[in-house]
C-alpha cells in the first residue's frame, strides 16, 4: 500500500493539502500519514514549556485528522508529531513515502508569497514526488 505524507500545521493551506491527499488516497487505495512539526524559537527558549508546544501540535494534528477521516472514511489515517523545523521533519517522514503533499503557504509565510519556504525546501530536497496544493482562499 502506498503512503502519502502530508504536512499539517493548522493553516488553511495545510487543510487543503490534507483534503487533496485524502481524495488521492481514496482513489488509489493509499494510506495517509499526517505530520506536524513544532519547535521552540530560540528567543523564547526559557519562557515556553516544550510539553505545551508538543500538546498544542498534537491537538492540531488530531483535529485535522478527525476532519479528514470524516470526509474520507475509507482511507487509513495516522499521524506523527515531531520536534524540529517543519521542512526537515517532513523530509524525514517522507523518506520512504511514495508522495509528499504540502500546502502552498502555512503559518509564518509572508503575505503575497505564492509558495512558502517549507514547501519550496520540500520540492527541492524530497526523495519522492511532491504536490504543492494552493490555498484556494487566497
Amino acid at each position: 500500500m502506498e503512503t502519502v505524507v502530508v504536512g499539517v500545521d493548522g493553516s488553511r493551506a495545510s487543510a487543503a493539502a490534507l483534503e487533496w491527499a485524502g481524495r488521492y488516497a481514496e482513489r488509489i487505495g493509499a494510506r495517509v500519514l499526517g505530520v506536524t512539526a513544532w519547535h521552540s524559537p530560540a528567543s523564547a527558549m526559557w519562557s515556553i514549556d516544550a510539553t505545551e508546544l508538543q500538546s498544542a501540535a498534537e491537538e492540531v494534528l488530531e483535529g485535522a485528522l478527525k476532519e479528514a477521516r470524516s470526509a474520507h472514511p475509507d482511507v487509513e489515517y495516522s499521524g506523527i508529531v515531531d520536534e524540529g523545523l517543519a521542512a526537515p521533519v517532513l523530509l524525514t517522514a517522507a523518506g520512504t513515502a511514495d508522495l509528499l503533499v504540502v500546502g502552498s503557504r502555512g503559518h509564518g509565510a509572508f503575505a503575497g508569497m505564492l509558495i512558502g519556504s517549507v514547501s519550496m525546501h520540500c520540492v527541492h530536497h524530497a526523495r519522492c514526488p511532491v504536490v504543492v496544493v494552493p490555498d484556494e482562499g487566497r
